[in-house]
């Protein structure tokens, strides 16, 4: 009577959510000041005062038939010129309104962009280990295959040598996370270029454009002076997908786009599929609301202060008892080793034992390795530490 595998996709249980869940059983237990949950990736620090104002404003002063009306289903043009407006500031690319399409964040995105270049079961797309861990229900949607390249545990860039093994003449894509959830970690113009000629020399021998699909929802949140690079800027067949969940901390708005620039090959055959694609799913005519506020405030930075407060401490702490990870530039996550070889056991343990928890890298890809989400109150960081440090000397 039911699709099965719908069926089992919604009775899963997300590792991820169940933590998040026992956290919140144990807080009626023990006190929420004595569970120390690093499980999800939900921004704490408040939107930017201009987003509020603009929300306030559109309310009290824009036509209300307009502003909770249907734009078309590519999003209002002007909040799309805007957009194409700052991304031609920030980083020349020529871009033009009509090569953006507005989405409900970056999930419906990169779904689109799957079925989009999804015209076979034989079809595969490539991730990158780590990655989050809903690639595998994206980019199986339609029926193709995703291949995984193993993670370079010593400097988490892209492990080249196994990239390379497993392109074939059925490649569609690699999927590029920068910077990097679960590692933190910002991929370099050295690796995004190298990634560039090595496509650029696979198309040609497999007569078809390989293109990288840039999931970028952190590309705001990165610390000093890092850069993350635009991949369009380094490789035409590059299409993105983007969300202001984390940059603007709007999550719950649900608001991103796809963008496919004029230099990328095929552009216009891929832009119209995504369009046919999000149409399917229904992810069409996002919120007016929400895409005015948008257009008001494209060029708003977060202040990642706190975040960066938060992301010292916790890599100088860890550090000092013995832990070891990759220093995180962007994002807000961290990914650390176990210091038993096992995440998962080192998981149930802190959870059971000192209600510390933190989410197996296996999900991720990445055994052997845990993610902290340190997007939480500092005080947490701080009243956390003892167990972190009972943890690893449990392990001596």
């Amino acid at each position: 009577m039911v699709n099965q595998k719908y069926y089992g996709l919604g009775t899963a249980p997300s590792g991820i959510r169940a933590l998040f869940a026992y956290g919140l059983e144990q807080a009626k237990i023990v006190g929420p000041e004595n569970v120390f949950d690093y499980s999800l990736g939900n921004p704490s620090i408040p939107a930017p005062a201009k987003v509020n104002e603009a929300i306030a404003d559109l309310a009290q002063n824009y036509d209300s038939i307009k502003l909770h009306g249907y734009s078309v289903a590519a999003g209002h043009e002007d909040v799309r010129q805007a957009i194409a407006d700052n991304l031609n500031e920030r980083f020349d690319v020529n871009a033009k309104a009509s090569e953006l399409f507005m989405t409900c964040g970056c999930a419906p995105a990169l779904v689109s962009v799957a079925k989009a270049l999804t015209t076979s079961t034989d079809d595969e797309f490539i991730a990158i280990a780590p990655f989050f861990p809903e690639y595998h229900v994206f980019f199986t949607c339609d029926g193709a295959q995703l291949k995984v390249v193993p993670a370079d545990t010593e400097h988490f860039q892209i492990n080249f040598a196994e990239l390379e093994k497993i392109i074939t003449k059925n490649t569609k894509a690699v999927i590029v996370n920068s910077p990097n959830n679960p590692s933190g970690v910002v991929y370099t113009e050295e690796t995004l270029t190298k990634m560039a000629a090595l496509l650029t020399e696979k198309g040609k021998e497999f007569g078809h454009p390989i293109y990288i699909i840039a999931d970028e929802p952190y590309r705001e949140l990165v610390y000093g002076d890092v850069k993350v690079p635009f991949i369009p800027t380094i490789y035409d067949n590059t299409i993105v997908c983007y969300s202001w969940s984390k940059s603007l901390s709007l999550p719950g708005e649900r608001i991103g786009y796809v963008f496919v620039g004029e230099k990328c090959e095929m552009w216009d055959e891929v832009f119209n599929s995504i369009v046919g694609a999000a149409r399917e799913i229904g992810s069409v005519c996002p919120p007016t609301l929400i895409q005015k506020v948008i257009g008001r405030c494209v060029g708003e930075m977060p202040n990642l202060e706190a975040y960066d407060e938060n992301r010292q401490l916790l890599f100088n702490s860890l550090s000092e008892m013995g832990y070891e990870m990759a220093k995180p530039d962007g994002a807000f996550y961290m990914f650390v080793k176990a210091p038993n070889g096992d995440a998962v056991a080192f998981s149930e343990k802190a959870k059971l034992e000192h209600n510390l928890l933190v989410v197996p890298g296996d999900g991720f890809e990445c055994p052997g390795y845990f993610r902290l989400s340190y997007c939480v109150s500092n005080d947490m960081i701080k009243r956390s530490l003892p167990a972190f440090k009972a943890m690893i000397e449990s392990y001596k």
